[in-house]
């Protein structure tokens, strides 16, 4: 395999190694009966404390109803309290309550091990050199424009396809 090959692989690679490595979390996190979604939940909110729910899904990027449902479970487990945000009656503001504080602390933990199982038999360089190219391409990635669409794209958003005509 020529080094050509090699980088056309690089979006196969990154979304495989981002699967495997959350799947090994999610391992982890089953033994305190938590979702990857609901860790993710938690660690954004940890660091957003007192955002609207429809902030959080942007933050999540996911869709504000699965939000809901995920919201939901950790209010009944009483890790997260709903409050009416003050400026705005419609908005709810998102608060973790003590009960969620130990439970970060062990999903940290659990992030760590996981980290270190991941990155086993790469050196102290290795690891900071995988960190600094790695948000360098982030950071490209998030630089970039939205391409502009193609004129002939359906309503879908399909590339290349052209919506059907309704019938008469």
């Amino acid at each position: 395999m020529d080094r050509t090959d090699r980088f056309a692989n690089l979006g196969f690679l990154l979304k495989d190694v981002s699967r495997l490595y959350a799947r090994r979390f999610e391992e982890r996190a089953h033994r305190l009966s938590l979702t990857l979604p609901q860790c993710k939940a938690l660690a954004y909110l940890s660091k957003n404390e007192g955002v609207s729910q429809k902030r959080l899904a942007e933050l999540l990027e996911i869709d504000p109803m699965s939000l809901v449902r995920i919201l939901d479970r950790m209010e009944a487990d009483g890790w997260v309290q709903r409050r009416s945000d003050p400026e705005d009656r419609r908005a709810r503001s998102l608060i973790l309550t003590d009960k969620a504080k130990p439970l970060l602390d062990q999903m940290w933990r659990l992030a760590a091990e996981t980290r270190a199982e991941v990155l086993e038999g790469l050196s102290n360089a290795e690891r900071t050199t995988l960190m600094e190219l790695l948000e360098r391409v982030h950071t490209n990635l998030q630089g970039l424009k939205p391409l502009p669409q193609a004129a002939n794209a359906s309503a879908s958003g399909t590339p290349g396809r052209k919506s059907a005509s309704p019938a008469r």
